[in-house]
C-alpha cells in the first residue's frame, strides 16, 4: 500500500462489530491529503461507522487507523485537534445563534481566546453566513444549517475534514455552495472525505471508496468503475406515450439491470452479455430506437450492487383502481400561512388532477412543507382554501385526512413503539380492524421486507428502513391521494428506485401523488412541477416546459438541476431594485 501524504488517512484491516452485525470487515485503504474522497454505498453499508472510527469516536475491534499521522486509539488527543467531523445530524444548538454556536465550538476545540474573533470572522466570510450571525440556528434553512455545521467542523483549521452526507435535504443552490467551499479546502491541502447518497457528487470526487455489507467493493477513481459498464448503457429517446409506463415495461425485461427517466428519454442499463433484441422490440413499439450512450458512475454503482428493483410494485398490484367523483384530486386557492410577521406560504394556487404526480420543488425554506401541511389538514391556513378529493379542509378535515396518506419530511414514526406497534397504530388510526387490519399489516411487512425488524425500535433502523416503514404506515389504508415530503432524502439510489417503482405503480392505479424532493432527476418522473421560492409560486409547468422556460438561446437540453438554478436566479434578478 502506498504511503499517504501528511494529513491523509491510512486504514489497515479495520474491523468493527456490533452485537448483531459486523459493520466493517477488514477495510484497508489510503485517503490522500489535498483531494476529495467520496464514500458511497447502499444504506447500512458501514459508511457512518467508518466515519466515526476515523473521527476517533469509536475504536476498531481489529486493525489500525492513522489520521494525519496520529493513531486514533493510541493518540486520540491528537485526533480531537487534527480532525473536523460533521455528522449526519450535526450537533448544532438550535436555541443559540450562529455566532454563539461558533463560540461554543471554539471553546470545545480549546481555541485560544486571542484567535477566536479572527477565526469566527474567517469562517463567517467563508460560509457567507456573516449577515445571519445573530440568527438562531433553529431558524436557519436546511442549507444554511449545513454551512454552519461545516463552519463548526472547521474550527481550529483541522488537517482532515469528515463530512457525513452534508448535502442531504439540501437544495441544488446550497449544494453548489457546499461544493465551492469544499473545493477551496482541498485546494489548500486538506484531506476531505465526503459521504454521499448523490452519485453525481461521487462522480466529481477524485477518488471513491464504495462500501457494501461492511466490505470495500471498490477503491479508485470514479472513472475506473464507470469504465466497467462500457457497451451496456442505452437510451430510448423521445418515446411515444407515458415514459413511466415504458420504463416499467423495460425494467421487467430480463435483459435490463436498471433504468431511469432522463429528460426526453428513458435511460437503461443492460445485463452483461444480454440479448438486446427484446429491448429493440420494446423501443420500436414506443416509436423510439435503442441508442448506445456513455455509462455514468450511477450505472456502474447500481450494477455492482446487483441492479435495480425491477418495474412492478407489489403494493400497487394489491390495490383496486381508484375512482373519484371529480377529476381534480387536490386544489388550493390563495393559500397563505403566516407565523407572526413571517409569511411561510404566500397566495399559492394550483390544482392537481387525479392520477397525476405533482412535484413541489424549491430551495430550503421556500414554503413547500408548510404548503403540504395545510393541504393535509395538519396546519390551518391564515387565508385561502384547500380541498382534497372534493372535501374542504376547513369544514371536513377529519373526513379528508382519512382519504389521504402523508409521509412527513421528518418521518412520523413513534420512537417508543416497535416497528410492529407503529404499523398497528397506523392501521388503527385509519380505522382498520379485525382480519382486514392484520391482512394490511402483513402485506406491508412482506412488501417492505420488515419481518426481521418487527421488534426493533424505529431509531435502531437504518435510514432506508425508516423510510420504508414510514411509507408503509402512510399506505396502510390505500389512500386515493398520497403526500410524500422528501421521501427519498438521504437514502441510497437503489432504495430511491424502489420508492419510485411503488409511486409509478400507484399512479397507474389512479392514485394522485404530491411529492417534494431535492433530487432533481426525480422531478423528471412528475407530470407537472410547481417551483416555490420565498414563499411564492414562481413557475408551474411540465418538467420539459420548465427546462424550455429556463433555457437560453443556443442551449442544448438543460437538466432539471440547471433549470431549477436558473429560475431561482431569474427570480432574484426580478426583485433587484432598478
Amino acid at each position: 500500500m502506498a504511503e499517504s501524504q501528511p494529513g491523509g488517512i491510512e486504514l489497515q484491516g479495520v474491523v468493527k462489530r456490533f452485537p448483531q452485525v459486523t459493520a466493517l470487515d477488514g477495510i484497508s485503504a489510503t485517503i490522500r491529503a489535498g483531494q476529495l474522497t467520496g464514500l458511497v454505498g447502499p444504506d447500512g453499508a458501514g459508511k457512518t461507522t467508518l466515519m466515526r472510527l476515523m473521527a476517533g469516536l469509536l475504536r476498531p475491534d481489529a486493525g489500525h487507523i492513522t489520521v494525519a499521522g496520529a493513531d486514533t486509539v493510541q493518540q486520540q488527543h491528537l485526533i480531537a485537534t487534527g480532525v473536523g467531523y460533521m455528522p449526519q445530524r450535526f450537533g448544532l444548538y438550535e436555541d443559540l445563534s450562529v455566532l454563539e454556536n461558533l463560540s461554543l465550538y471554539a471553546q470545545l476545540r480549546q481555541l485560544p481566546a486571542a484567535e477566536q474573533k479572527r477565526t469566527w470572522e474567517r469562517l463567517l466570510e467563508f460560509t457567507r453566513l456573516a449577515p445571519f450571525s445573530k440568527r438562531l440556528a433553529g431558524k436557519l434553512s436546511g442549507g444554511m444549517k449545513q454551512k454552519l455545521g461545516l463552519a463548526c467542523a472547521l474550527m481550529g483549521r483541522p488537517q482532515v475534514l469528515l463530512l457525513d452526507e452534508p448535502s442531504v435535504g439540501v437544495d441544488p443552490v446550497s449544494r453548489q455552495e457546499l461544493w465551492r467551499m469544499v473545493g477551496e479546502l482541498t485546494d489548500s491541502g486538506m484531506a476531505v472525505v465526503w459521504s454521499t447518497a448523490y452519485l453525481d457528487e461521487a462522480e466529481q470526487c477524485r477518488h471513491v471508496l464504495l462500501l457494501n455489507q461492511g466490505q470495500l467493493a471498490f477503491d479508485g477513481p470514479p472513472g475506473a468503475l464507470t469504465g466497467r459498464l462500457q457497451g451496456r448503457s442505452f437510451r430510448l429517446p423521445n418515446p411515444r406515450g407515458d415514459r413511466r409506463h415504458l420504463l416499467q415495461r423495460a425494467l421487467d425485461l430480463p435483459a435490463v439491470s436498471d433504468g431511469v427517466i432522463q429528460g426526453h428519454a428513458v435511460r437503461l442499463v443492460a445485463e452483461a452479455d444480454a440479448d438486446l433484441q427484446p429491448l429493440q422490440v420494446l423501443a420500436a413499439s414506443a416509436g423510439s430506437q435503442l441508442e448506445a450512450v456513455a455509462p455514468r458512475f450511477e450505472d456502474a454503482f447500481v450494477s455492482l450492487l446487483g441492479g435495480g428493483p425491477g418495474g412492478t410494485s407489489v403494493i400497487a398490484e394489491l390495490m383496486e383502481p381508484v375512482s373519484l367523483e371529480s377529476d381534480i384530486a387536490v386544489a388550493c386557492s390563495n393559500l397563505t400561512r403566516r407565523f407572526g410577521d413571517f409569511v411561510a406560504t404566500d397566495d399559492v394556487s394550483f390544482e392537481v388532477r387525479q392520477g397525476e404526480i405533482f412535484g413541489l420543488l424549491g430551495p430550503n425554506g421556500a414554503g413547500k412543507s408548510t404548503t403540504f401541511k395545510m393541504l393535509c389538514g395538519l396546519l390551518k391556513p391564515s387565508t385561502g382554501q384547500a380541498q382534497v378529493v372534493g372535501l374542504d379542509l376547513a369544514r371536513a378535515a377529519s373526513e379528508a385526512k382519512n382519504r389521504l396518506g402523508y409521509m412527513a419530511q421528518k418521518f412520523s414514526l413513534y420512537g417508543l413503539l416497535s416497528v410492529r406497534q407503529n404499523l398497528e397504530f397506523a392501521a388503527g388510526v385509519y380505522g382498520l380492524t379485525g382480519a382486514c387490519k392484520q391482512q394490511r399489516i402483513d402485506e406491508m411487512v412482506d412488501v417492505f421486507e420488515l419481518r426481521p425488524l418487527l421488534d426493533s425500535a424505529p431509531d435502531d433502523l437504518s435510514l432506508g428502513y425508516k423510510q420504508r416503514l414510514a411509507l408503509a404506515c402512510s399506505l396502510m389504508h390505500r389512500p386515493p391521494v398520497l403526500f410524500l415530503d422528501e421521501p427519498t432524502s438521504g437514502v441510497d439510489p437503489i432504495t430511491r428506485r424502489e420508492f419510485w417503482t411503488h409511486i409509478n405503480g400507484l399512479v397507474r392505479k389512479g392514485v394522485t401523488v404530491m411529492v417534494t424532493t431535492h433530487f432533481m432527476d426525480e422531478a423528471e418522473y412528475c407530470d407537472r412541477v410547481a417551483l416555490m421560492y420565498r414563499s411564492r409560486l414562481i413557475a408551474l409547468d411540465t418538467p420539459d416546459g420548465l427546462k424550455r422556460e429556463a433555457a437560453h438561446h443556443g442551449d442544448e437540453e438543460l437538466t432539471m438541476e440547471e433549470a431549477f438554478i436558473r429560475l431561482i436566479e431569474r427570480a432574484d434578478l426580478s426583485e433587484l431594485p432598478v
